[in-house]
Parts: structure tokens; C-alpha cells; sequence
């Protein structure tokens, strides 16, 4: 694929047919170990798996400085630029929009409107309900998602809690799947019956399923 090696990373199955398009969180870029690790076991079933960095941190791998994110619009566009290129080449039979944090916020915002018909759906790692201070959680995007939508979500996470987000009203069109203990990143505390790798297994298990449920 025709990418630039700065600014996106392209990992790839022989043969994928489904490409996963990839958004960073708001604190770490397309190299992070989440994505990393994320990416490998993607692959590793057969995926085809497109990482890019928004321009704000692609300015700060440039010159090393820290940036709050761009706006929302901003982000926007770099996304949507980076889907229409894959929808250009005609190279996958379906597309995901993945992200992680407020990258997949971006890809439920995207998807609030019409989209090539290659793609298929939207899949979320840890969807920042809650602002930082705030106690009402942000649903519009979720609630104008034109696209199936799936949201694994760690028990405890700081941005949303399976309690609490038990108690908000998400639509019943969306497939929530809970990480045993794991906070935003997944993570299980020390004491938990469960492994970080074990919550990794478990969250590309469910985006697997999820993916093969939409032909």
C-alpha cells in the first residue's frame, strides 16, 4: 500500500481480505505497545491492520515536542483522507474503522454519516464516555453511528465503568464486551485472575467475531 512510512504503518495476513484502520488514543501514537500489540494479534487472525498518526503527533515525532490533540475537525479530516485512499485502491472486500480511546471516538463520529459501502462497521478499545471532571458521559456519537458498532471496554476503566455503563442508556444496537478488571488500557490489577495478554487475547477474540458477524 502506497503510505508514507512516517506518518502510517501497514502490517498484513497473506492474503487479508478485511482491512482494520487503526486510530491512536489521545497520549500515544501509532507506535505505541498498545497498538503494537494490538496490530501483531490482529494479524496474527488474519488481518490486514492500517496504523496512522494524527497530525498533531506526527508533529510531535518530528520535533519531540508535546501537543494537546487537535480539535475534533481536525482529526476528522485525517481520518476520513486516510479511509478514502484505502476505498481508492479497492484493495480489501471490507474495511473496520478501529481506535483506540479518542481515535475511536473519531472513527463513531466518522461513521455518523454515510460511508462507502466497504465499510463495514466500527470497533472501539476503551470509549472515552467520560471527559476528565465531567459526570455525564458523551453519547451522541454513539447514539448517530450509522454503522454496527462494537465497544470492548475494560470493568474498570476510568472513562466509563461497566457499572456505569450499565446504568447509561446505550443503544441496544451496540455490542459492548467487558475486559475482567482491565482499567483504559486494559490492564488488570495484580491481584486479578487474569493477565494483560490474557485481556489482549480476549478483546481481538471479540473484535474477530465481531468482524466475521458482518460478511
Amino acid at each position: 500500500m502506497n503510505y508514507s512510512p512516517d506518518d502510517c504503518r501497514f502490517d498484513s495476513a497473506p492474503n487479508a481480505d478485511t482491512l482494520l484502520i487503526f486510530a491512536h488514543g489521545a497520549g500515544a501514537d501509532m507506535q505505541h505497545p498498545f497498538m503494537q500489540a494490538m496490530t501483531d494479534l490482529l494479524v496474527e487472525q488474519r488481518f490486514a491492520v492500517l496504523r496512522f498518526n494524527f497530525p498533531y503527533m506526527q508533529k510531535r515525532a518530528e520535533d519531540g515536542k508535546r501537543r494537546p490533540p487537535d480539535r475534533a475537525p481536525k482529526l476528522l479530516v485525517r481520518f476520513n483522507e486516510v479511509l478514502q485512499q484505502v476505498c481508492r485502491e479497492q484493495r480489501y472486500q471490507r474495511v473496520f474503522l478501529l481506535g483506540k480511546s479518542m481515535g475511536s471516538r473519531m472513527a463513531t463520529i466518522l461513521a455518523g454519516e454515510p460511508l462507502p459501502d466497504i465499510v463495514k462497521g466500527v470497533i472501539s478499545l476503551g470509549y472515552p464516555f467520560l471527559p476528565k471532571g465531567k459526570t455525564e458521559p458523551r453519547l451522541e456519537a454513539i447514539e448517530q453511528c450509522q454503522l454496527p458498532l462494537l465497544i470492548v471496554q475494560g470493568e474498570r476503566d476510568s472513562f466509563g465503568t461497566r457499572e456505569q455503563l450499565q446504568r447509561w442508556s446505550i443503544p441496544d444496537s451496540v455490542s459492548v464486551v467487558f475486559l475482567t478488571d482491565g482499567n483504559h488500557s486494559f490492564e488488570p490489577r495484580k491481584r486479578a485472575d487474569v493477565s494483560l495478554t490474557q485481556n489482549y487475547q480476549q478483546a481481538v477474540a471479540a473484535i474477530t467475531a465481531f468482524v466475521r458477524s458482518h460478511p
